[in-house]
């Protein structure tokens, strides 16, 4: 994220499985002013895409299909042009395995699903901050 660049000017990216879940998070990104949002129904095309454009954060989900939401964090923590990405991942259930493998891999944060507007808010609020004092 450039200092130029508001919070809600952001380009976010949202990784979903089902269209259902990527609206609902959609639709509560926009409500919070976020209007750059791409949306990826799967780990590989997300992926490529985050390999050709912009982007300033990214939402996962645990549970993709061709590749999990782990491995989509993995692969963006591995490649120098993109580990320096936010990532907030989103769980089905607060399984202790599963967020310890996110936070080894290198999450930024996770929320468990359903989530309320206001903790998804706390969420990124939180994960903007950390991430723009890294860097300025």
């Amino acid at each position: 994220m450039s200092s130029m660049t508001s919070d809600t000017e952001m380009n976010i990216m949202v990784v979903d499985s089902f269209a259902t879940t990527r609206r609902l998070i959609v639709n509560i990104l926009y409500q919070l002013g976020y209007n750059n949002v791409t949306e990826a129904d799967e780990g590989t095309l997300a992926l490529a895409r985050l390999k050709s454009e912009l982007y300033d954060f990214v939402i996962i989900d645990w549970k993709l299909s061709k590749m999990s939401g782990l491995e989509l964090l993995k692969h963006l923590r591995e490649d120098p042009a993109l580990k320096h990405i936010p990532v907030l991942i989103c769980l089905d259930e607060a399984l202790p395995e599963n967020i310890v493998a996110a936070t080894k891999a290198g999450i930024n944060d996770y929320i468990i699903m359903p989530f309320e507007k206001k903790m998804f808010s706390e969420k990124l609020r939180k994960i903007f901050k950390q991430h723009q004092s890294c860097f300025y």
